[in-house]
């Protein structure tokens, strides 16, 4: 064409301070205009494929409605262009010379005025393509509008201040954007980088992306679909896909909303906790999608931190994007799918662990350090979260487990405390002097093994109005229970016994008194601060020193065998008597957690091990 033929037009005002903020500041990330442009072809095919069904005569109708990418390392160049509705001369001045005029836009409002909606649009054509001025030294788009009869022409620039226009020899119908890249972007005429880009964020474009000839994009978006027409291994394949995972999942939840959001949702709990074998911690795996179109593959805050573990998509046609589709204008909107999103997924574990309890179990063996963690930081959930956890007790077997309230439901109907232990094992449990009151009162006692299940019941506190206690705290109150076997000490006797034992250990002890609680062993150590015992325990387990004092409450029981000899050897060996007092103790504080330093303990074992081999 002549240069008589091309038109020059200064952007207006507002474009040059568009393109100043995309050149310089809006993305983060240079590689997001390849993202961007596949948006906008997205949306023009996908108006066409509107217009088709409203429109009789449309140019080049045998085209596939699809989206090709060739790249030239040798030029220096990217093109990406699609076959959809194409521009006219005055589309091209209105939508790329004016940001206040968007094709994508008035296409949206034009459906909706219809009472239509259509979500597979993307995008904001007037706005994501300038995108493209962040690498590029030329950009000249080739465009063939849908109408026939119609010219094609090429738009022009270089991004600085103005554009050209020119009609051209008749183009295929719909847009061929030609990118020379700047000399500092090179690398995005090479193939493999293209290739890469599209599928970290249009592998879901419903429309067919060709890169030189070779299709990309062959990946459905699954959560889109209706459940009854995928298949579990369909489901499979796209877990690995999107979680980069070799095994399957142990769950999934496929579901969409209308109210309050339009959401559809695919999310994957995986079968395997990588946290627990020293991987690092876990990053968010579920990704914000908009209409198919990648917003965020890890978005930070989108759910809970505690279900970090979870992977899958989230695609919401609700969300008010802003112009470069990296954050969301309205962070309370983020805040609801949050909730939905959560609340959803806490009532599927619910339903999960009743019809399935031996798959949920397998679950929260592996996973359920993240709930507790939820329920130890997250209040907005804490009451769902707790119904969703599982603990041994005394009156379950070994290695099956029951919910908290499951446990309610057994209670008594004066009882107000779930009563609960933290230790090693069951075993150290069942062998310590901690349960023995409660089994003789009829009481269930739950069993806590891991250091966080502490720190957990003490923030949860109370569950169904029931109160939560520990069952080795120090002033743990219990109702009368039936009177053991076997002749006690005298009262006189036991206080007498009592204060002795006080002088004997000296100031490891705060307090030495007849225990109410003890049936079948001689001793018990208590702390009177209800936690610190546990905390202490929990803390040597993780490998930290307490820096808490230990005071100590020790309760001896007047009936066993153990402390009726001891109060005779007082007044015949006192010297004996003082050893095996300070032994019954350090033996109470191991049983407790609470001896710090067994070295002493195991000396006088010695000692009294020596003066028994001499009698």
């Amino acid at each position: 064409m002549s240069a008589q033929n091309i038109e020059k037009h200064e952007f207006k005002a507002e474009i040059k301070q568009l393109l100043d903020i995309v050149i310089h500041s809006l993305y983060t990330e240079k590689e997001i205009f390849v993202r961007e442009l596949i948006s906008n072809a997205s949306d023009a095919l996908e108006k066409l494929r509107h217009l088709k069904i409203t429109e009789s005569e449309i140019q080049d109708d045998s085209l596939e409605l699809e989206i090709n990418i060739s790249t030239d390392e040798e030029a220096g160049t990217l093109t990406i262009q699609d076959y959809g509705i194409g521009l006219t001369r005055d589309e091209l001045v209105e939508n790329l010379g004016t940001i206040a005029h968007s094709g994508s836009k008035q296409f949206l409002e034009a459906l909706k005025s219809g009472g239509e909606k259509n979500a597979d649009l993307i995008g904001q054509f007037g706005v994501g393509f300038y995108s493209a001025f962040m690498v590029a030294k030329e950009v000249k788009v080739y465009t063939q509008s849908w109408r026939k009869d119609t010219p094609s022409h090429c738009w022009t620039s270089d991004g600085v201040g103005a554009y050209e226009i020119e009609e051209t020899e008749t183009q295929k119908r719909g847009a061929k954007i030609v990118i020379e890249l700047a000399d500092d972007f090179k690398q995005y005429a090479k193939a493999d980088t293209i290739k890469e880009i599209v599928k970290r964020y249009s592998s879901f474009v419903q429309f067919p992306i060709k890169l030189n000839d070779e299709k990309i994009n062959t990946v459905d978006a699954l959560w889109l679909r209706s459940k009854n027409e995928i298949k579990d291994e369909e489901y499979t394949e796209f877990y690995k896909f999107q979680a980069n995972a070799h095994d399957e999942p142990h769950y999934r939840l496929h579901f969409s909303a209308d109210a309050p959001l339009d959401i559809k949702a695919l999310l994957f709990t995986p079968k395997t906790n990588t946290e627990r074998f020293g991987y690092g911690r876990i990053d968010p795996g579920v990704a914000l999608h908009c209409r198919k179109v990648l917003i965020d593959a890890k978005p930070e805050g989108l759910l809970p931190e505690w279900l970090r573990y979870v992977k899958g998509v989230i695609d919401s046609a609700d969300l008010p994007l802003n112009i470069s589709r990296e954050t969301m204008q309205d962070n309370g909107l983020t805040q609801k799918i949050s909730r939905v999103i959560t609340k959803r997924y806490l009532k599927f574990l619910g339903e999960e662990a009743k019809k399935r309890p031996e798959q949920y179990a397998e679950f929260f063996k592996n996973f359920g350090v993240f709930l507790k963690e939820g329920v130890a930081t997250d209040f907005t959930y804490r009451d769902d979260i707790a119904k969703l956890l599982y603990f041994e007790s005394s009156v379950t077997e070994k290695g099956k487990t029951t919910s908290l309230a499951d446990y309610v439901s057994r209670m008594k109907e004066e009882q107000k405390e779930i009563y609960y232990i933290l230790g090693q094992n069951r075993e150290s449990i069942e062998s310590g002097p901690y349960l023995e009151g409660l089994k003789s009162r009829g009481l269930e006692v739950l069993f806590l093994y891991e250091p966080i299940d502490e720190y957990v019941m003490s923030n949860l506190n109370q569950f169904e109005e029931k109160t939560l206690v520990s069952a080795d705290q120090g002033d743990l109150k219990l109702d009368d229970a039936p009177t053991p076997k076997g002749e006690a000490l005298s009262e006189d006797d036991a206080k007498s016994l009592c204060e002795w034992l006080k002088t004997s250990i000296g100031d490891r002890v705060k307090e030495v008194k007849v225990s109410t609680r003890l049936v079948d062993s001689p001793v018990m150590a208590l702390s009177p601060d209800a936690m610190s015992s546990q905390m202490r325990r929990m803390m040597k387990q993780m490998g930290q020193d307490s820096p808490m004092p230990v005071e100590v409450l020790f309760e001896i029981n007047p009936r066993h065998e153990l402390i009726k000899n001891l109060n005779t050897q007082r007044a015949s060996n006192e010297d004996l008597a003082k050893l095996i007092a300070q032994q019954t103790f350090d033996n109470a504080m191991v049983a407790a957690g609470l001896l710090e330093d067994p070295k002493e303990m195991i000396t006088r074992m010695y000692e009294i091990l020596e003066q028994a081999a001499t009698k």
